[in-house]
């Protein structure tokens, strides 16, 4: 009978006995601008720039941004520069309790605006194209339309617009069911362990037994190396398990603005005393989507195409979930070849 020392290899092994020495985002990188928490990093170059915009990357204030740049191989970064894209990327950080106060505006005009000044600056462009994930695309599309001529093109991946729509989160954050000020007011930065536990619920029964099941199969079967299989289970259980608390003032305005009252898809919406309006985001707009996403529904992100100026627009969708989007190797060989030539094409 074979032990279960003789299934891996020294490599897989040490993982397994050691799942934190995992190592992800390891795509080099340069800092171009730092402000307290918040890190603007510049991806090293890895050919000859086949687009003369430079993009920035606004992730969301919820988890960590290595989840584009997971492992060699698994990483939206490595697709980006290796179409010749200038990337760079907001690390918004850990928030202190220093943030607990921050605002909509204070990101969205504040942060996003300083890190794109200094990427034009870096760059030597008079405009960035923007590329937001999730809740960092809202933000992205909110900025382009209070600042449309700062922005050249608006990549939008898995972001959600009408929060209307059917979903178990948009259900969840109702009025009627979620004190958002209470929450806010006892707690300021919302905790990791409550935004986990929420995600946690969306799949209870595949994210406690389902994926370890699934993942003890693969291992018997051939095909990838159980390193790699290894390594990749470990280093998603790593990012799952990093969470970051959400700063409390933000959560509570976008909560109430967006998930209770759905102002953004109504141009109701404001950003301090600013009120924003899909309809001056005129710049060339790609929606990526995930047809089996369970955390923001197709049809939110579709939403924002009925309600923005461009004459040039496009949606891609693929048989992915929220995640896989970013990770799995279907997206790799066929989607993003795709995004960034659709870049290069309006760069």
């Amino acid at each position: 009978m074979s032990t279960g020392a003789e299934l891996f290899s020294p490599k897989g092994m040490g993982l397994l006995s050691n799942p934190k020495s995992v190592k992800v985002g390891q795509t080099p990188c340069e800092v171009l601008y730092r402000k307290n928490n918040l890190v603007l990093k510049h991806y090293l170059p890895r050919k000859k720039q086949a687009a003369s915009v430079p993009l920035l990357v606004v992730y969301a204030l919820v988890n960590r941004p290595y989840i584009l740049d997971l492992l060699p191989g698994r990483s939206v970064v490595e697709q980006f520069l290796n179409g010749g894209i200038d990337l760079y990327l907001i690390d918004w950080g850990v928030p202190d309790e220093g943030e607990r106060d921050r605002t909509l505006s204070d990101y969205i005009n504040g942060s996003i605006h300083d890190c794109l000044q200094a990427v034009k600056r870096a760059a030597g462009s008079e405009q960035v194209s923007l590329f937001g994930y999730c809740q960092g695309g809202t933000f992205s599309a909110m900025y382009t339309a209070l600042h449309p001529k700062e922005v050249k093109n608006l990549v939008l991946l898995a972001a959600p617009f009408d929060f209307s729509a059917n979903g178990s989160l948009n259900l969840w954050a109702r009025k009627e069911y979620f004190d958002v000020d209470k929450l806010v007011d006892t707690y300021g930065n919302i905790p990791a362990s409550i935004l986990n536990s929420a995600f946690t619920m969306l799949r209870p029964i595949y994210n406690t037994v389902d994926k370890y099941v699934q993942f003890s199969w693969s291992l018997s079967q051939n095909g990838t190396s159980s390193d790699d299989k290894i390594e990749m289970f470990l280093a998603m259980e790593k990012w799952l398990s990093d969470g970051i608390p959400h700063p409390g003032e933000v959560f509570r305005e976008f909560i109430k603005g967006c998930y209770q009252e759905n102002l953004l898809v109504q141009n109701k919406m404001k950003v301090g005393k600013d009120q924003v309006n899909l309809k001056k985001i005129a710049c060339p707009v790609l929606s990526i989507l995930a047809e089996s996403d369970h955390i923001i529904p197709p049809e939110s992100s579709r939403a924002i195409h009925d309600g923005i100026s461009s004459v040039d627009q496009a949606i891609l969708g693929f048989p992915s979930g929220h995640v896989g989007l970013t990770v799995g190797s279907g997206p790799r060989k066929t989607l993003w070849p795709k995004v960034v030539q659709w870049l290069v094409e309006r760069s």
